[in-house]
């Protein structure tokens, strides 16, 4: 008798046990304690705007990779504030339209525009601080690809060339012209 009781008990941690992994795994948890420390978020402070043709719109997931859960959509052309980098995934917030919350989007799928109305253009810098090199200028009202961003600087490609943006110098709304 204290032997079924005693095969009962442990059947019963082995299943326990087993769930409880499943659930981990299959809800996500799992990969995001195994994954948190490997992961290097960086807090930002821009705005862009999707530039993902989907009809449904641009994912947005509750974490960094496409294996995490999809919470919602954000349409194309509307304006996101970017919180957060995390290798080739920004966590947004407060969308213009679609998707209400936080969540992860791929960086690849934003963009912004360049301000500089009556200028020369903006300045494209090296890295993230006025004082680096200006590798070179963006026309007003240029239309860049999103890479990333460091507190309130902007990654950004323009015309097969990477560098840095200043905030002054960025447009997150991608119908208007942010003079």
């Amino acid at each position: 008798m204290q032997k079924n009781i005693y095969y009962s008990l442990s059947k019963l941690v082995i299943t326990l046990g087993l769930t409880s992994i499943s659930v981990f795994v299959n809800t996500g948890v799992f990969e995001q304690i195994v994954f948190a420390k490997s992961i290097n978020v960086k807090k930002c402070d821009i705005s862009a705007y999707v530039t993902d043709p989907d009809p449904q719109g641009l994912n947005v997931r509750n974490g960094a990779s496409l294996r995490h859960k999809i919470l919602g959509q954000v349409p194309i052309n509307e304006t996101v504030q970017i919180i957060a980098t995390a290798k080739n995934w920004v966590k947004i917030t407060n969308a213009s339209a679609g998707f209400s919350g936080t969540g992860w989007v791929s960086v690849a799928k934003l963009g912004l525009s360049s301000r500089g109305y009556a200028t020369n253009g903006v300045n494209l810098y090296a890295s993230a601080n006025q004082q680096s090199l200006k590798i070179g200028k963006v026309p007003a009202n240029a239309t860049m690809k999103l890479l990333g961003c460091q507190g309130d600087w902007a990654q950004v490609e323009y015309q097969g060339s990477k560098g840095w943006l200043v905030k002054e110098d960025q447009c997150g709304a991608a119908l208007t012209t942010c003079s």
